[in-house]
C-alpha cells in the first residue's frame, strides 16, 4: 500500500534546487519541505512477498504492491505466540504490576482497555464514540509493562552501477534514542518518574485513574540490520506504463549526518519484508510495541511528471499493525516506523525524537487504527476549511503548529541533552466540549497552552457545521497542504 503523508506537504522538484549527480538535496533551504506523518492500514502477512530481487521488481505506484519480480507470499514460520519478557529498570517505581495479556476475545496481542466519550458539538453531537487504548483500566490502577522491541535499520545506498554509494548507519543515534524522554522517566505535571507517553496517558485520565496507574515501555534493541537501497526501481503508473524512478536522494544535515529521501512505494516493500523477518526471528512479538528506527529517512511520493526528481515530501513515521489471517486467536503485532531527525532539517524544534514521540503516543491511544471521532478541523485553519479528519490520531492536530514540540531536558547518568518530543492532543479535545475532564482542564500535553480549546467541527462545503458533514475515513487525511511558517 502506498504511504501518503498524512499532511501531504507540497514539495515538488522546485523545492530541491541542489539536485545533482552527487545526489545531494537541500531540505533546510526548501521552505515547502515540511515534516508530516503517514497513515498506514494494517498489513496482512500473506500479502507480503516471500522472495525478491530488488533490481527486478516492479511496484504499482498507486497501491505499492509488487506487480512482478517477487516470488511467493510470506507467512509466519515460527514464534507466532512468542512473548519476550521486558527487562528491568530500577529508575521506575512500578508498584503493583498488571499482566500484559490479551484483553480482547479473539486477539493475540497486547493488553488494552476500552472506553467511550460523547460528542458535544458538530454533526455527531450526542454520538457515542468508543475507543480501545494500550494499558490496563486506569480506574483499576497498577503498572502494565510492554517490551519496546527496537530494530535499528541502517541503509546502504547503491549507485546506478550497483556499487555502494554511501552507508547511512543508525549507530550514532542509538544511545540518543534510548536516553530520550520516550524511555527515560522524568517528572511531569501528571506524574513523577514517568515516560513521555505514560505522562500523556495519565494526563488524559488524571481525574479518574488510581495514582499508581502506569503504562510503561522497556526498550530493548532486538536487532541491527542493513537494507540495501537500489538507485532505480521500476514503477507501474496508473495507465499501465512502467517507468524507471529514482529510489532515493541524499544530502548532509547541519550536524554532518546523511539524510535520505526514500521513494515511499519502495520503502513500503522493503519495510514490510523486514518486519516479517523480525517476526519470524522472534524479535517482534505480539505482546510488545515493535519499533523500526531509521536514520534521517524521510519518505516522498513518486513524481509522475519527472520520476528522476522527488515528489511530495516528507513523511517521517507511521504506526500500524501486522496480522496473520486464518488463525484464532488472530495474532497482531503493533508496529512503528519512525526516523531520527537531525537538527535544522525542518526548522527549530522539529528534531531528534519528534517522530518517535508522535507515533508512540498515537499507538497508545489508537493501537488498531479503528478509534473514530467526530469529524474535526485541523487547528489554525480558516473557519470554512474542510481540512479535516475523524479519528483518534492524537498527534495529528498539533503536528503542523508552530509550537508543535516541547523542549525537554534529560539528565541521565553522563547524558545531558535537550530533546523535542511532540505535544499531543488529549482525547478530551476530540469531544468538542467547552470543558475538559483531563488534568488541569487541558486539551493538550505537556504544553497545555497549545490547544486552548477543544476541536472545531468540520464544516460542510457550504461552511455550515451540521449533520451534513459525513464521517471522514482515514483516507480523508491524505490531502495536499503546506503549513504556514
Amino acid at each position: 500500500m502506498r504511504v501518503p503523508p498524512r499532511l501531504l506537504l507540497l514539495c515538488v522538484s522546485c523545492c530541491f534546487p541542489t539536485l545533482s549527480l552527487a545526489q545531494a538535496v537541500s531540505i533546510a533551504v526548501a521552505p515547502a519541505a515540511r515534516p508530516g506523518f503517514a497513515e498506514r492500514q494494517p498489513v496482512r502477512v500473506s500479502t507480503v512477498a516471500a522472495g525478491y530481487s530488488v533490481n527486478d521488481i516492479t511496484i504499482n505506484a498507486a497501491t505499492g504492491k509488487v506487480v512482478s519480480g517477487a516470488s511467493g507470499t510470506a507467512h509466519i514460520t515460527a514464534n507466532r505466540n512468542a512473548a519476550t519478557e521486558p527487562g528491568s529498570n530500577n529508575n521506575f517505581d512500578l508498584g503493583e504490576m498488571k499482566n500484559n495479556q490479551p484483553t480482547i476475545d479473539g486477539l493475540n496481542t497486547i493488553a488494552t482497555f476500552d472506553g467511550a466519550f460523547v460528542a458535544e458539538a458538530g454533526g455527531s453531537q450526542n454520538g457515542n464514540f468508543r475507543f480501545t487504548m494500550i494499558g490496563n483500566d486506569p480506574r483499576v490502577g497498577g503498572s502494565t509493562v510492554y517490551p519496546a522491541d527496537i530494530d535499528e535499520v541502517s541503509l546502504q545506498l547503491l549507485a546506478a552501477d550497483g556499487s555502494v554509494f554511501k552507508n547511512v548507519p543508525f549507530a550514532p543515534f542509538e544511545s540518543k534514542v534510548l536516553n530520550s524522554p520516550n524511555f527515560v522517566p522524568l517528572d511531569y505535571r501528571s506524574g513523577h518518574n514517568v515516560e513521555y507517553a505514560d505522562a500523556i496517558h495519565r494526563a488524559e485520565f488524571y481525574n479518574v485513574m488510581k495514582s499508581n496507574w502506569h503504562t510503561v515501555l522497556f526498550p530493548q534493541v532486538v536487532n541491527r540490520v542493513t537494507i540495501a537501497v537500489p538507485y532505480y526501481v521500476n514503477i507501474e503508473l496508473e495507465n499501465g506504463d512502467i517507468v524507471q524512478a529514482r529510489s532515493y536522494f541524499a544530502g548532509t544535515a547541519a550536524d554532518g549526518s546523511t539524510y535520505v529521501l526514500l521513494l515511499s512505494p519502495l520503502f513500503n516493500f522493503l519495510w514490510e519484508n523486514e518486519v516479517v523477518n523480525e517476526i519470524n526471528l522472534g524479535n517482534f512479538t505480539t505482546n510488545a510495541i515493535s519499533m523500526t528506527l531509521f536514520p534521517n529517512t524521510f519518505l516522498f511520493d513518486l513524481n509522475t511528471k519527472n520520476p528522476n526528481a522527488p515528489g511530495s515530501c516528507c513523511a517521517l513515521g507511521f504506526h500500524t499493525y501486522f496480522l496473520e489471517g486464518g488463525i484464532f486467536p488472530q495474532p497482531r503485532w503493533i508496529t512503528e516506523f519512525v526516523s531520527w531527525i537531525s537538527p535544522g532539517l525542518f526548522g527549530p524544534g522539529f528534531e531528534d525524537v519528534t517522530a518517535l514521540s508522535h507515533e508512540t503516543s498515537e499507538a497508545f491511544d489508537d493501537p488498531f487504527l479503528d478509534n473514530p471521532t467526530p469529524n474535526w478541523q485541523f487547528p489554525g485553519q480558516p473557519a470554512n476549511s474542510t481540512l479535516c479528519q475523524a479519528n483518534l490520531e492524537n498527534g495529528d492536530p498539533i503536528e503542523g503548529l508552530a509550537n508543535a514540540t516541547s523542549a525537554i531536558q534529560v539528565k541521565h547518568g553522563a547524558i545531558s541533552a535537550i530533546y523535542h518530543p511532540q505535544n499531543i492532543a488529549l482525547y478530551q479535545w476530540f469531544e468538542m466540549g467547552a470543558t475538559s475532564s483531563a488534568i488541569d482542564g487541558a486539551f493538550s500535553f505537556p504544553n497545555e497552552t497549545v490547544l486552548p480549546t477543544s476541536a472545531i467541527p468540520c464544516p460542510d462545503r457550504s461552511g455550515n457545521i451540521g449533520p451534513l458533514t459525513p464521517p471522514c475515513p482515514h483516507s480523508c487525511a491524505y490531502f495536499a497542504h503546506e503549513w504556514d511558517s
